[in-house]
């Protein structure tokens, strides 16, 4: 019994070791998610408190009514999340961490339990997530940190309303809010770039649903939201097209290629990409190459796109050929062929 017993407390020792960065990290994740519910107070009292912004407020009895149409006209989880706020005071709170391949639309990834491999890190600690990415640009990869709008913990805990979430007009707020929700509802382990177009899709559409129910069809809220996602498809696609032009470059590129010689060739085509954004028939941001005046995109970006934009017309061919349109249908099918996690 005592070589049992050595043996398998040997084994535990090495399997920390093996492991001890990833628990290290999955500690320090967990109390920066106990630290947000812990410290979010219950919608009343947010309601009650003078020295939260009245102009956010409101947006708190949207956010139920949105949850309510989510679960009632869409079949999507109930669940407690939702009913607690955490105000951010105006601060960051969340960084995420992606990578590309420098010459290939390849993501890096992390294999956690549970979730099983991602094309991302997060963080609750901006210094950690820039040592990461510094870290991952001196290994030659194609890196970003993005503070995301939302997150869902999957039911492992309940979910608060972050402040921020708030400065979002109804229609985007209302995209967010059910986004997560699908994520709650179907989510497919080692599936990323599934779970996350499904939900967008899901978002985006059933926003229009709830504003037309809620403000009408010939509202502000309904048109702002209308114009916004048209502005949102029109640069996704002509990125998701900039995408299918850099792979095409990537393909051709032979071992015996000179790094210099892929760089240049790669640079020049990502600037004649953005150059084009300009072309773009847009009703609010008329001239998108400004945000990359001080740097240009990298893969990454573009495949941020392809994980969360790249399936949308399928979806939408599915969802009209399948499921005659309904949503509802649609979600009900997707819960009953992949059971959650």
């Amino acid at each position: 019994m005592k070589k049992i017993g050595f043996t398998l407390l040997l084994f535990l020792i090495i399997l920390v070791g093996w492991y001890w960065s990833l628990i290290v990290y999955g500690v320090s994740q967990g109390f920066g998610q106990l630290n947000i519910v812990w410290n979010a107070r219950p919608i009343a009292e947010v309601l009650k408190d003078p020295t939260f912004p009245d102009s956010l407020k409101s947006k708190l009895h949207i956010i139920d009514e949105i949850k309510a149409f989510a679960i009632d006209s869409l079949g999507l989880k109930d669940s407690e999340n939702y009913k607690t706020v955490f105000d951010q005071k105006g601060k960051e709170l969340m960084w995420v961490v992606t990578a590309s391949e420098p010459f290939q639309l390849k993501a890096k990834t992390w294999d956690f339990p549970v979730l099983g491999i991602v094309p991302y890190k997060g963080y609750f600690n901006k210094d950690k997530a820039l040592a990461e990415m510094k870290q991952l640009q001196d290994e030659g990869w194609d890196v970003a940190v993005r503070n995301p709008g939302g997150w869902s913990t999957l039911g492992w805990f309940t979910d608060p309303i972050l402040s921020g979430m708030l400065e979002r007009n109804e229609g985007d707020l209302a995209s967010l809010i059910i986004h997560e929700m699908v994520h709650a509802t179907v989510f497919i382990k080692d599936s990323v770039e599934f779970n996350e177009n499904l939900a967008s899709f899901i978002g985006d559409s059933a926003a229009y649903a709830f504003l037309a129910t809620k403000y009408g069809m010939q509202s502000p809220e309904y048109n702002t939201y209308v114009y916004e996602v048209l502005d949102h498809q029109r640069y996704s696609n002509h990125v998701l097209r900039g995408s299918i032009a850099l792979d095409s470059l990537y393909k051709t590129f032979v071992e015996s290629d000179s790094c210099d010689f892929k760089k240049s060739k790669k640079d020049a085509l990502i600037q004649k990409i953005v150059d084009r954004m300009d072309t773009l028939t847009l009703y609010k941001y008329k001239i998108p190459t400004k945000r990359f005046k001080e740097r240009p995109p990298n893969n990454d970006y573009f495949l941020n796109y392809l994980r969360y934009q790249s399936k949308r017309t399928n979806f939408k061919t599915e969802l009209e050929e399948k499921y005659h349109g309904d949503l509802r249908e649609m979600i009900k099918a997707y819960k009953t062929r992949f059971p959650f996690l």
